[in-house]
């Protein structure tokens, strides 16, 4: 306990805390009562149903390997909707709507005129800072559960369920498979809060939400061009998106966990880094609106 919390009667630590756990309600309200929230949901559910109705209609047998991982399985298990969905989406759909509501954290309320009267509250910059990154986070967990839930509806509506065969070629039950649908939802979640931490802090350096959501969206796409160039492969293990597809590890038999363990290491290096740097130029920064 610091010396400022012994000072600090106990009320007035009741009365922040309970400041900020309003704080971050206030915020989730606010996040997903905009239209512009539930367009990109809506966006991101339509994913796996063009998918899936893409492939109902097609009149000519994919072959193995044709298309998307996984594609080729959708006609035979409906479950694999999700899978594909999840490949195709995590390059830039994903990237793209974690960009908009991260960057649009800190920025969007200086760009309203509304920052300053946030901070009046007993909340401080710090929770302010925590409540706009919780929200950021809460979002990428809402984006990618609304993928893998429109998957599996619309993959059992076109295409019959059943047992999955995973790539180590070992059979799981539907109920296993809806287990690992899950785990590979939280894999993506986790992806994407490096990317968050990143939005936030380019939202501190701007009053312009437009432009911390573009420079957030463009950092995101720079990253995986420089993931592919073979030339800085030295650099690869050290990009956040590095091990944004390492999630096909969640897919054999027995379950390994290895690249679930280097994401979260990955990713909680990013949040920590960019976390202080949006702090220190946050707690410095005039607040003029």
């Amino acid at each position: 306990m610091s010396s400022s919390d012994v000072m600090e009667p106990a009320g007035v630590r009741a009365g922040r805390r309970s400041a900020g756990w309003a704080l971050l309600g206030s915020e989730l309200s606010v996040l997903f009562r905009r239209r512009r929230t539930w367009a990109m949901l809506v966006a991101v559910a339509l994913i796996p149903i063009l998918l899936a109705v893409a492939v109902k209609l097609s009149s000519d047998p994919l072959s193995p390997g044709e298309g998307p991982p996984f594609l080729d399985r959708v006609t035979q298990n409906g479950l694999f909707v999700g899978f594909t969905a999840m490949v195709v989406a995590i390059p830039l759909f994903l990237p793209l709507t974690i960009g908009v509501v991260a960057g649009d954290t800190i920025a969007g309320e200086a760009g309203l005129g509304t920052l300053r009267y946030l901070l009046v509250a007993p909340a401080g910059r710090v929770r302010l800072l925590l409540v706009k990154y919780v929200g950021a986070a809460v979002f990428c967990l809402v984006a990618t559960l609304t993928l893998t839930l429109a998957g599996a509806l619309i993959g059992a509506a076109l295409f019959p369920i059943g047992p999955v065969t995973l790539l180590s070629g070992d059979t799981i039950t539907v109920m296993e498979s809806v287990l690992r649908s899950l785990l590979i939802a939280g894999y993506v979640t986790l992806s994407l809060l490096g990317l968050a931490a990143i939005g936030l802090f380019i939202s501190t350096l701007t009053d312009v939400p437009v432009g911390a959501m573009a420079a957030t969206v463009v950092v995101s796409v720079v990253a995986q061009i420089l993931d592919v160039l073979p030339q800085l492969s030295w650099l690869h293990p050290y990009l956040f998106s590095h091990y944004w597809l390492g999630f096909a590890d969640l897919l054999r038999q027995p379950l390994d966990l290895s690249s679930f363990a280097s994401n979260a290491l990955l990713q909680g290096a990013y949040i920590l880094v960019f976390g202080a740097l949006a702090y220190g130029r946050f707690s410095t920064k005039d607040i003029l609106s």
